[in-house]
């Protein structure tokens, strides 16, 4: 979160129906990119590797790459990881009916439980995803599910729909000139108009559990994931209005039970093949001490409270309020939908005043007249109120340090509540203690042994800044709802 742009230079953004859009949209694109090493010709008598397929890169794919890579916090580089992923790919590419087609792998820096290719093969996972899979040939049927997607070319039919998307969006709404909000929205319908359709799903999943029984992995790894995936997408969903899915997998992917059911009934063709395998303690090994959830250097949620030890300040949104901290901005959504914020930084000269900034026409409908300079837990401010077709808002803009940091609230009808909330918010923002800083560390995957005595709600005990712990542990590792932990099986925990 909070990258910063320039939106104090006259972009307006008008306080519409749309302006929600860009009060809520979460920035997705798609892009990898991950170089291979190319093989120098072999003498005539000197037996040599065969070079590895490469991957066409084009002006347009490397855009893609660095849009996503601001999406999903940058790549998240673990030597331990790069090498299981890379050596799934290859043992992939070499079972699958077109080894000549090339990958490149990336992993994002993401907490999301995401994976997605380009046309072109590229391919994402995020480390999201990685703790969440309990072993190899969960991984595996990842990787062949958006492999199957290259090679059957749904990818380039989804590119497309996503252009068209944006096209759509541009026409219709025609919200605001400032692109990096307009992105935001964009995204989002692109992520609604890009789904693959039920029979791509099908199709892929299909020729991706073929691919993985080929390569001897357990091919029934695509059915205990869908399962895991949707599991998870429930845990997520349970914490209110805001779709906590918006980033997830199960977006693009839905895990239905029909899925579920049919890649269940395609593992059973292959029937275990001889050697096949799930992989799981080489697995829990790479993912040992994973980051999980929010990475804290770049800001993260705990509860309704919103901290970024790197730039030292923290805020906490009102009662019955769902934080969602994306790459562009700080989402906040009320139980129900009715009222919205949105918190970011902006570029503002040091010389423009906060009030010249919220009357300078980067939002149409502001009330000039209600403009007004504060002071918040001492720091300069200055507050507006403006109104659009079905929403009304108040905005505020906060100096801290160098920066300056926007309060954006929404609702769709003007109350005593709706005021309140916005007021305790800002009035929330305040510096960080040392201690808290020195506090604020991530949250990691760790992997240990079960001993005699452990059951899952003792070792559910032990998971830290985690909600519905005993739950998460189960969808962590696999285990159903009735599931017993065994001694000396290694399992996952959440800790701090």
């Amino acid at each position: 979160m909070l990258e910063r742009h320039g939106r104090g230079d006259g972009r307006r953004l008008r306080a519409a129906p749309a302006a929600l859009c860009l009060l809520l949209g979460t920035g997705l694109a798609g892009c990898g990119d991950m170089g291979r090493f190319q093989t120098a010709a072999a003498p005539p008598t000197v037996a040599m590797p065969k070079p590895k397929p490469a991957v066409a890169q084009t002006p347009a794919t490397e855009k893609e790459h660095e849009r996503i890579l601001a999406s999903y916090g940058g790549t998240y580089d673990d030597p331990r990881l790069e090498s299981l992923v890379s050596k799934t790919v290859d043992r992939l590419v070499a079972a699958s009916d077109r080894p000549d087609q090339g990958y490149k792998v990336t992993i994002l820096n993401s907490g999301a439980v995401n994976a997605f290719a380009l046309p072109n093969g590229q391919l994402y996972v995020t480390r999201g995803l990685l703790a969440l899979a309990s072993d190899t040939s969960e991984l595996s049927s990842v990787l062949s599910h958006e492999m199957a997607h290259v090679l059957s070319k749904h990818a380039a039919m989804r590119e497309d729909q996503a252009r068209q998307a944006a096209i759509v969006t541009r026409v219709v709404t025609d919200m605001s000139n400032d692109p990096d909000l307009t992105a935001l929205a964009l995204a989002k319908t692109k992520l609604t108009m890009a789904s693959f359709s039920r029979n791509q799903e099908f199709e892929a999943d299909g020729i991706g559990v073929g691919i993985s029984a080929r390569a001897h992995f357990d091919p029934y790894g695509a059915a205990r994931f869908l399962s895991a995936m949707e599991r998870n997408a429930e845990l997520k969903a349970g914490k209110g209005s805001l779709d906590p899915r918006a980033q997830d997998f199960t977006s693009s992917h839905p895990a239905t039970p029909e899925r579920v059911q049919n890649a269940q009934t395609i593992a059973r063709q292959y029937a275990a093949p001889e050697g096949a395998e799930r992989d799981r303690e080489s697995y829990l090994a790479a993912i040992d001490n994973i980051v999980y959830g929010e990475d804290p250097s770049e800001g993260f949620v705990r509860g309704r409270r919103f901290l970024h030890p790197k730039l030292g300040f923290t805020f906490q949104a009102p009662d019955n309020f769902t934080l969602d901290n994306t790459a562009q901005a700080v989402i906040g959504v009320r139980d129900g939908g009715s009222q919205a914020m949105r918190f970011d930084v902006v570029r503002v000269p040091a010389e423009q005043s906060l009030g010249d900034y919220l009357n300078s026409g980067w939002m149409e409908g502001v009330d000039k007249a209600s403009t007004e300079d504060i002071t918040i837990n001492g720091f300069p401010a200055a507050s507006a109120t403006a109104k659009g077709d079905q929403w009304q808002f108040k905005v505020y803009a906060l100096r801290f340090g160098s920066d300056v940091y926007r309060f954006i609230f929404a609702t769709r009808q003007k109350s005593i509540e709706s005021e309140r909330n916005a007021r305790e918010t800002v009035n929330s923002f305040r510096r960080l203690t040392l201690e808290e800083i020195q506090a604020a560390r991530p949250l990691r995957i760790k992997v240990i042994t079960v001993q005699p005595g452990d059951t899952v709600e003792s070792l559910s005990h032990r998971m830290s800044g985690v909600d519905h712990p005993a739950e998460r542990f189960r969808v962590l590792n696999g285990l159903d709802r009735t599931a017993q932990v065994k001694v000396r099986d290694r399992v996952k925990i959440v800790t701090d």
